[in-house]
């Protein structure tokens, strides 16, 4: 699996990013488990350096409520 890096900005917050990165939020829960040091951080503060996870299309799929598979 491919990891990048993100330097933060102040204010981003792991949904944010993953909005910001993925396109939706709902994948927030990947950014999370690749930065567990992070995990209590609610808002960044700028210049935190984080790992963000290739993530696949199934990945984001699994997230889709049952309807909408």
């Amino acid at each position: 699996m491919n990891m990048m890096k993100y330097i933060t900005i102040t204010g981003d917050t792991f949904d944010s990013i993953a909005r910001k990165l993925y396109g939706d939020e709902k994948n927030a829960e990947e950014l999370i488990n690749a930065n567990t040091d992070q995990i209590t951080t609610v808002r960044f503060p700028a210049n935190v350096e984080l790992t963000i996870p290739e993530i696949s299309e199934k990945s984001s799929i699994n997230n889709l409520p049952p309807w909408r598979l």
